[in-house]
């Protein structure tokens, strides 16, 4: 079945994969990102040509995460051209790299307001819509490191995934009467093919960021990075992801998973989500709440 997808953050990366992938297997999409007049006007231009050239319904539309009234025009925008919204792609994100003692209160602040109130902002202007159909689906595009292996220098980005994944668990709990389903894709580190670690920020105390460099931590930066692309397999594709949420949105209603991981470096957090699910559950079932681990089905408008 053809459905309305949007998708945050598709400027590159998964999202960019993700958007292009959802139009080939038929879906009408919508690559959002934020400033589509300005720098990433070529993104926007790229999206338009593989459109043309594929002949699929791959749109852009200008959405800034960190802004409440872009969030409502962009789904404004998208319910006067298309009637519907089926499927909200949660990606927008940005990563950082450096010791956490040299990121500013106000750096870990940003990447918070980025990863996780971005998704908060989206949500405040499309579950409206959602609740009166009585159904569509929110995606979460999360990452292997809120329980996984977790390298240093990685702190503030961490801890933003970790916040947005319990505020996904936290909505599929509350949206499953609505008939809302919920997945989390989990990916894992993807060193080569999204340009995370290319364009992630670094510290904004380059004195501290010195100290480290030159003190007991010289070297380390080279061996996080060196080390943890020697953990991932040669045959690593970061296209993995994106096959992954087109084979969970063309899964029929009502039965996709949960959580969807899609790493090939192994780093863990599969295992430990698996029992962190599982108890979730049990005592969603223990407090008489089991009917909220599974969206309910509602007449569809």
């Amino acid at each position: 079945m053809k459905q309305v997808i949007l998708v945050t953050g598709a400027s590159s990366g998964f999202g960019a994969m993700s958007a292009r992938a959802l139009a080939d297997a038929g879906h009408i999409v919508y690559a959002t990102m934020r400033d589509t007049a300005g720098r990433n006007a070529p993104q926007v231009a790229a999206a338009r040509e593989y459109a043309a050239q594929h002949k699929v319904e791959l749109h852009t539309a200008e959405l800034d995460v960190q802004s409440q009234d872009s969030a409502d025009a962009a789904i404004a925008q998208i319910l006067a051209e298309q009637g519907r919204i089926d499927v909200v792609m949660h990606n927008a994100g940005h990563m950082v790299f450096g010791p956490a003692e040299a990121f500013t209160p106000e750096q870990f602040a940003q990447l918070y307001d980025v990863n996780v109130l971005g998704t908060q902002r989206v949500n405040r202007a499309v579950l409206p819509h959602l609740r009166e159909r009585g159904r569509g689906m929110l995606l979460w595009v999360g990452s292997s490191s809120h329980r996984g292996g977790t390298p240093p220098y990685l702190a503030p980005y961490f801890a933003a995934k970790a916040a947005m994944d319990s505020v996904a668990v936290s909505y599929a709990a509350e949206l499953a009467r609505w008939g809302i389903e919920t997945t989390i894709v989990v990916p894992g580190a993807f060193t080569k093919g999204t340009n995370h670690f290319l364009h992630a920020a670094a510290p904004a105390d380059k004195e501290r960021h010195a100290a480290y460099d030159k003190g007991a931590n010289q070297g380390l930066t080279d061996d996080i990075l060196k080390n943890l692309a020697a953990c991932e397999p040669p045959d690593a594709d970061p296209q993995s992801v994106a096959t992954a949420i087109v084979d969970v949105v063309n899964i029929p209603s009502g039965r996709r998973p949960f959580r969807v991981h899609v790493d090939p470096a192994s780093d863990g957090c599969e295992v430990v989500d698996t029992v962190a699910d599982r108890v979730r559950a049990e005592f969603l079932r223990r407090i008489q709440l089991g009917d909220l681990l599974s969206p309910h089905v509602h007449q569809a408008t």
